[in-house]
């Protein structure tokens, strides 16, 4: 990856549940490309646990707790998946506000196995060609995106990828659009978001 990301902050966004390996890799790929990364995440507790395919892993320190977390001081944003960390902050205004605010300042995402599900509550995903873990495919075409069945798809700074044994490629492609910055295609897919939240 001869990308560097030197001088860039990176979210990784996740609560309990996230898929280990989904979190820790993607991590270890961005930090040895130069970036600085901050676990960030809506529990009081100081730490977070992941899941690890078929049971509870480890615990991890939370970097900065959401309610503290400024978007506007992350140059990117990582989702892992996991099926209870995603369902769990859909739901989470909070969440769901910070994701908004890193689309509409044009920043890349990158979103792994059941992550987007965060970005369908979010309204940010209509019009954008997606993929994600099979069970979420459906209510990525009822939420207006282009659903396809590849390792990994990027559609102008947003990174979507299936599940872990897609990682290696998610990481080549996350570093690329993470390092080329600002996307004017987010910030075109958080107009909707913000029209919705304003009533019109």
């Amino acid at each position: 990856m001869a990308q560097s990301l030197t001088g860039k902050k990176v979210a990784i966004l996740c609560t309990d549940g996230f898929e280990q390996v989904e979190m820790t890799a993607p991590r270890k790929a961005l930090e040895e490309a130069g970036a600085a990364t901050d676990l960030v995440c809506p529990k009081d507790d100081g730490k977070v646990r992941a899941w690890n395919y078929t049971e509870w892993g480890e615990t991890f320190k939370v970097d900065v707790k959401l309610a503290e977390a400024d978007p506007e001081g992350y140059d990117a944003i990582l989702m892992p998946g996991g099926v209870l960390n995603p369902d769990t902050l859909r739901i989470n205004t909070q969440a769901l506000d910070f994701v908004r605010a890193i689309f509409a300042a044009g920043k890349p995402c990158a979103a792994i196995c059941h992550g987007p599900w965060t970005l369908i509550n979010a309204g940010l995903v209509r019009g954008r060609e997606m993929t994600g873990w099979p069970s979420i495919r459906l209510d990525l075409q009822n939420a207006g995106a282009r659903v396809v069945d590849r390792e990994v798809v990027v559609d102008n700074g947003l990174i979507t990828s299936r599940w872990p044994d897609d990682i290696p490629a998610f990481n080549r492609k996350m570093i690329e659009e993470f390092a080329e910055g600002l996307h004017p295609g987010q910030r075109d897919a958080a107009m909707p978001s913000a029209a919705a939240q304003r009533g019109s």
